[in-house]
């Protein structure tokens, strides 16, 4: 559990390396009540159509906790793609495929970045090679403009905006950022601010949990 000046706080951590005997690398991640399994597959063959002769093709699947997946989960398919394909070493895999499957278990709030960090870990177990590490971090704004990290569903809910941003472990560079509702430039960049603060206590999460894996006997 990480904590922010201010009074803002992630919530709580949980997660299981390689939950999954199938996939080549698979993680549970929980945040809070959020919880996302990643089951990671490849470097495979790919389908001539999505074949790539310079890096490996990058396909990620959210698939919903009942139903099929809509829109909603397309988009965010899409965003948590970009995220991977800029910290995967896909030149060192040509013409290879890349497969994420997510499927979510609950969703308390946060889910975004709790996919991010459970498509991470999941990549970490399968032992793909990488640029960085990266984690998720979710802020809410609410009518105010006071900041909460990691939010619930209820206080998403009620925030006028909400902000997911990806960051990566070199640095803390911002991968992605993505935005629900209406914000200043200098409330964003606040809340960039205050993810990139947050994103150590993932990171150092990211650590221990790996390190708890390796050193069972």
């Amino acid at each position: 559990m990480g904590s922010e000046p201010g009074g803002c706080a992630l919530r709580r951590f949980s997660c299981e390396l390689g939950p999954l005997g199938r996939p080549d690398g698979s993680a549970a991640f929980l945040q809070g009540d959020t919880s996302v399994l990643a089951g990671l597959y490849g470097p495979a063959e790919v389908k001539v159509s999505k074949e790539l002769y310079d890096k490996a093709t990058v396909e990620v699947m959210l698939k919903p906790k009942v139903g099929l997946p809509g829109v909603f989960e397309k988009n965010r398919e899409q965003l948590i793609r970009k995220t991977c394909e800029a910290v995967i070493l896909g030149a060192l895999h040509p013409r290879t495929s890349i497969s994420i499957v997510l499927q979510v278990i609950s969703d308390a709030g946060a889910l975004l970045a709790c996919c991010l960090n459970a498509a991470c870990m999941g990549l970490m177990d399968a032992g793909l090679p990488m640029k960085s590490l990266f984690c998720g971090v979710t802020c809410a704004l609410d009518a105010t403009g006071a900041i909460t990290l990691d939010p619930t569903a209820k206080q998403e809910k009620e925030a006028r905006a909400v902000l997911t941003v990806a960051i990566s472990s070199v640095e803390r560079q911002v991968l992605m950022c993505t935005t629900k509702g209406t914000c200043s430039v200098e409330e964003l960049q606040q809340c960039i601010v205050a993810a990139q603060r947050a994103s150590g206590a993932i990171f150092h999460f990211y650590r221990d949990s790996v390190r708890r894996k390796y050193s069972k006997t």
